[in-house]
């Protein structure tokens, strides 16, 4: 048996069919049902309709590698999105991002106050990533990163200051279209524990590289590529705080580092019928 969605556009209608939602993705993982947010099944519809209607996301920031590291540097933990990219335009358009600016630079940039929807917001953490930055930037002018697989080029990125695996693998991602990385953060890493395809005992602090394995041993049963499948469910996850809250709550108890260990029962698996937060894609069942 197998369970039937439909993508609808403008253009073009088109049905994907996909194994029954009782079937093991992989060993201990059902595949869910379509509807079913946030299962296998879901993401993997959810993956297919932006590919058939064009909103496949984008994930390159600059136009050079010395831009993505600043774009990704300047976002992340404690930034929201719409900040980081706004310090990395006004450090962009300033001219700082060729070659070795000084750290002064930078910092007397990030320091003033950036207009963002017309009121003036400060960039938190200015001196810290003006220091970051511009020993970063120095590096990548004096020398030749590799670039011939993403994995190889967030190991040389992971030896530059204030990069860690997930600013890494974010980098790696962007620049090279990269599915040999993931970038994990607390949505990635709630999705796998309600999905069941990633270890709720592991944590990115201690186990990034095994979780990653995970996630990309998940995208690899699903036959769906790693930067796409990390960037669509990082949106759902993102924009669904409280279908994920309810889920959590009844599931997971709200905890996610100390939670139970990974599930291997169909059965155990966390999924919401009821509508989400998100603007998903129309399907029929």
């Amino acid at each position: 048996m197998s369970q039937t969605a439909a993508v609808f556009s403008e253009h073009v209608n088109v049905q994907v069919q996909l194994p029954d939602k009782d079937a093991e993705v992989m060993p201990g993982v059902a595949w869910g049902g379509v509807e079913e947010f946030p299962s296998p099944a879901y993401w993997v519809y959810q993956v297919l309709a932006r590919r058939v209607i064009g909103t496949t996301i984008k994930h390159r920031l600059g136009t050079t590698l010395a831009e993505e590291v600043a774009a990704c540097l300047l976002g992340g933990h404690g930034i929201p999105a719409n900040v980081g990219l706004a310090a990395f335009r006004t450090v962009r358009d300033a001219g700082l991002l060729c070659g070795a600016p000084a750290e002064e630079d930078l910092l007397e940039l990030l320091k003033r106050p950036i207009d963002i929807g017309g009121r003036p917001v400060r960039y938190r953490f200015a001196a810290q990533k003006a220091r970051y930055l511009s020993r970063s930037l120095a590096a990548i002018a004096s020398s030749k990163p590799p670039q011939q697989t993403g994995r190889e080029l967030r190991d040389w990125l992971l030896n530059l200051p204030g990069i860690g695996h997930k600013t890494a693998s974010w980098i790696a991602r962007n620049w090279l279209d990269a599915d040999d990385v993931a970038i994990l953060d607390i949505h990635i890493l709630r999705a796998g524990a309600l999905g069941g395809f990633m270890d709720q005992r592991l944590t990115v602090e201690r186990n990034y590289l095994e979780l990653e394995q995970q996630f990309l041993e998940f995208s690899r049963c699903v036959r769906i590529r790693a930067s796409e499948l990390d960037s669509v469910i990082w949106t759902e996850m993102m924009t669904s705080p409280r279908s994920v809250s309810r889920l959590l709550e009844g599931n997971l108890g709200g905890v996610m580092t100390t939670a139970a260990p990974r599930r291997r029962a169909k059965s155990a698996q966390a999924t919401d019928k009821r509508r989400t937060d998100t603007r998903q894609t129309s399907l029929f069942k």
